[in-house]
């Protein structure tokens, strides 16, 4: 169960106004950035530079999520997820997230030493997950998502993104605080069944997000957006990446989920002494 000094550490730093660094610490063989993958052996050595380097939270993810994406078998997901969890909370106390819409996975996650949900179907696809949510009394992490990842890519529409969207979080939220979870972050869902005019719209407006009032959080690093906009390959888009932070921080954006946490946390730095130095 939940460390309670964790868990408030966790709740004062989820409700503190600077922008916080979520760092992804993929355990699969498949991400759409090769760079982002981390193999049990190179684990630990990647959560320790991440600590150094001024990570908030690692969000740890057994499953590729990228467009067009197979599920991965239950049994597999555990195997990956849990077992990093627990060599992770063994030799750092820094929160953990964990990326699964899979109730299972994310029980014992939590059981391990896990902090938070990282759920991009908003509790849609596994019944179960809410009420895992409740008993574990975790902050969970919801994402707006078209279709599912094998399918969200194919021609996605929307009459109005941003009204679609902000319609969907208010059912969401209002599901979850009904079955008795605590403190919910909505995250847009960059590249989640969104073409690239979606995407734009979402930082165009990101403040009717933020006037939901809950913390919201923004994963854009090294997305095919950038790529769209710069004509690069993901390994090229470290500065495109950089580009979004600065905004979301000027933005009041409460969460970046970057890949490249020293160059993230030093932009998020310089920006935060920019937006907070006084008149």
């Amino acid at each position: 169960m939940q460390n309670i000094a964790r868990a408030h550490t966790i709740r004062e730093l989820i409700n503190s106004k600077r922008t916080k660094v979520m760092g992804i610490i993929n355990v699969t063989p498949d991400s759409f950035y090769s760079g982002s993958r981390v193999s049990e052996d190179e684990l630990l050595k990647k959560v320790e530079e991440m600590v150094r380097n001024g990570v908030d939270i690692v969000d740890v993810g057994g499953e590729s999520t990228r467009p067009g994406a197979e599920p991965v078998p239950l049994e597999e997901e555990i195997r990956r997820t849990v077992t990093a969890v627990k060599i992770i909370r063994q030799h750092f106390d820094i929160p953990i997230s964990v990326d699964t819409y899979k109730s299972e996975v994310a029980r014992l996650s939590l059981e391990a030493g896990a902090d938070i949900i990282n759920d991009i179907s908003a509790l849609r696809f596994d019944e179960k997950m809410v009420d895992v949510a409740a008993q574990y009394k975790c902050p969970v992490i919801i994402m707006h998502m078209k279709g599912t990842p094998k399918t969200m890519q194919q021609n996605p529409e929307y009459t109005d993104v941003i009204a679609e969207l902000l319609d969907f979080f208010k059912e969401r939220i209002n599901f979850a605080k009904n079955r008795g979870v605590g403190q919910i972050i909505i995250d847009p869902g960059i590249g989640f069944g969104k073409k690239l005019e979606h995407n734009l719209a979402i930082f165009k407006h990101i403040d009717k997000f933020k006037e939901l009032g809950y913390p919201v959080l923004i994963g854009a690093s090294r997305k095919s957006m950038i790529g769209m906009i710069l004509n690069l390959p993901p390994e090229e888009r470290l500065n495109g990446t950089l580009a979004l932070t600065a905004y979301c921080v000027m933005h009041d954006v409460d969460f970046v989920r970057v890949h490249d946490v020293k160059e993230n946390v030093e932009v998020v730095k310089v920006m935060e002494a920019i937006k907070n130095y006084p008149l």
